[in-house]
């Protein structure tokens, strides 16, 4: 297991939880891709370029009053990182508060994030990674 990338998408993933966009982008390549999956794609369904997926995020924080993530496990098949876990959001206009399970597939090369492809199950992101339960 490559520890630097599982360390990569950790401090991705804190930054997520406190909303701090400049600490997210500098794990960003420039050609970075963001395909969301589930709560989080509220404008479109892929982000490309470092400013487009910074602006996606910052739509999705504007949508969820409270979205926070929690590592349940990660996994480093070689040339990537899967990350599963769970969501808590509540919604800003609803207040409907609700959880589920989530998980992004990671692609990292030279330090920098490249590819970030969110699957509402854990199957779903396990097979994008080439990975069996």
């Amino acid at each position: 297991m490559s520890g630097e990338n599982v360390e990569i998408v950790r401090q991705l993933v804190q930054a997520f939880n406190r909303r701090d966009l400049a600490a997210m982008t500098r794990w960003f390549a420039l050609e970075v891709e963001w395909q969301p999956g589930g709560p989080a794609a509220v404008e479109r369904a892929l982000y490309r370029g470092r400013d487009e997926v910074a602006s996606g995020f910052a739509a999705t924080w504007e949508t969820w009053e409270v979205f926070q993530v929690e590592e349940s496990e990660i996994r480093d098949p070689g040339d990537s990182v899967v990350w599963l876990g769970r969501a808590r959001m509540r919604g800003g206009a609803s207040r409907v508060e609700f959880g589920q399970q989530f998980a992004v597939h990671f692609r990292v090369r030279g330090g920098k994030i490249v590819r970030m492809h969110g699957f509402v199950t854990w199957e779903q992101a396990l097979e994008a990674a080439g990975l069996r339960e």
